[in-house]
């Protein structure tokens, strides 16, 4: 297994103390802020109606509890494998362990399909072209080639590009929040409960909550650099807390922006491209091209980060012999065939699903996955993490509530992203324990 380690293979040079804290910060912020506010904005609002900030602000807390498990394991064992080697702590090379974390890698592909397609809505804000327009998977498309390109070019630039990145987009977003509040006086029509506000369910603010969520699954992200994280003992968890603080305060800022500026129907109308709209109150045309070119460079950032976040996960499953591997006769690396791999998936859904399609998706997949890991620390090592059972409980809790709500609303208004996830599931599961059996068979063999 070691022998490929030799060459100068992207997936084995993790540098010990490569990453410094603020490194690993905005690595996670990064991530998160890569699709998490410019797509979900909308798609939250629509669900959370006139509570779509306090949405976010929830999301922000279930995540945090969520975290706990992550920052435990990761204080017990810092590891590039992250999440698969979390669950393989606690379920052994088992189906399970495979299949939830084939459910990571796919929520991640998600994501990044999520993520171009975000990019492909606000570019053509700059172009008033509808939103119907087949330029919009075409760009997205090209995007994630564009990161793969980028991704092959090596693993110095991304980190350098990430930091750079990290910073403009918190800059960025601050501005944009400071602003909109600015310009709307501090009113916000939106927020107050007013007799209709009450109207929107409890259901459905849970539901938004479920997709807030995927807003900060990017701090998953840092638990896949434990190997490189200077202290990693300690530092992992700490750059997991920050960064969510980090996400929570601006998605919490930029909500009420939007919000102050738009009425709930205006961002409904709007939601795929919401923040680019609610700019323009504020900042008239210019704020338009400033939200745009912002969105543009958080997202392209965001699918390069998440490219390398993607075939590293892959590659680390391929490593502990959890999936099968076929090269197709390509040449390179174990690394660089998971990129291809994850592209040409990404690109698939990129085309095939529409934003609030492909959200959807992902937030099931991600909450799934991160129940199995809460069981699994709850279940088999919770005494030797030494983590509270409580907070373990709650987080279950939470997970299940938000997902049981979230599912429920998309049986009754768009049932395809309930079919779709199921057969997903079906596949994922059946396919791991297929794969599992069939190297137990040729083990035995051996």
């Amino acid at each position: 297994m070691n022998n490929h380690h030799n060459h100068n293979s992207r997936s084995s040079n993790y540098k010990k103390n490569s990453l410094t804290l603020t490194g690993a910060i905005s690595l996670g912020t990064g991530v998160m802020i890569g699709a998490g506010i410019f797509a979900l904005t909308g798609q939250v609002a629509e669900l959370a109606r006139n509570w779509f900030p306090l949405a976010f602000l929830v999301a922000g807390i279930v995540a945090g509890f969520s975290a706990y498990s992550y920052v435990k394991m990761s204080n017990a064992w810092p590891s590039a494998g992250g999440i698969a080697m979390f669950l393989e702590k606690a379920y052994g090379k088992t189906t399970m362990t495979g299949a939830c974390a084939l459910l990571m890698y796919f929520s991640m592909v998600i994501n990044e399909s999520l993520v171009a397609r975000t990019f492909g809505t606000y570019a053509l804000r700059l172009f008033n072209a509808g939103e119907e327009s087949w330029l919009v998977p075409l760009l997205s498309v090209g995007l994630l080639v564009f990161a793969f390109i980028v991704n092959i070019l090596g693993n110095k630039f991304i980190q350098t590009f990430s930091f750079l990145m990290a910073f403009l987009k918190i800059g960025g977003l601050a501005i944009l929040a400071g602003g909109g509040l600015y310009a709307s006086g501090f009113h916000f029509e939106t927020i107050s409960v007013s007799a209709e506000a009450t109207d929107s369910s409890f259901l459905g603010f849970l539901g938004a909550v479920a997709l807030g969520i995927l807003a900060y699954k990017g701090f998953t992200t840092i638990t896949n650099s434990g190997a490189e994280i200077k202290d990693p003992h300690k530092n992992v968890g700490r750059a997991i807390i920050i960064s969510l603080l980090i996400c929570v305060v601006l998605y919490f800022l930029v909500s009420l922006a939007v919000g102050a500026n738009l009425s709930i129907d205006e961002i409904v109308k709007a939601k795929n491209y919401s923040l680019a709209q609610a700019s323009l109150p504020a900042f008239g045309n210019y704020g338009l091209w400033f939200t745009v070119g912002f969105a543009i460079i958080a997202t392209v950032s965001g699918v390069i980060a998440s490219v390398f976040a993607v075939s590293r996960m892959l590659a680390m499953l391929t490593e502990m012999k959890l999936v099968p591997h076929k090269h197709f006769g390509m040449p390179g690396d174990i690394q660089k065939h998971t990129l291809v791999y994850s592209l040409v998936l990404a690109i698939f859904l990129t085309v095939s699903f529409d934003l609030s399609r492909i959200a959807s998706m992902g937030a099931i997949f991600y909450i799934v996955m991160d129940l199995a890991i809460h069981w699994g620390v709850f279940r088999f090592l919770r005494h030797e993490v030494k983590a509270n059972a409580i907070i373990l409980i709650v987080a279950m809790i939470l997970d299940v509530f938000v997902l049981g709500a979230f599912i429920w609303i998309k049986a009754q208004t768009d049932i395809l992203v309930i079919w779709a996830s199921l057969i997903g599931f079906v596949l994922v599961f059946l396919g791991e324990r297929f794969f599992i059996i069939y190297k137990q068979k040729e083990y035995i063999e051996n």
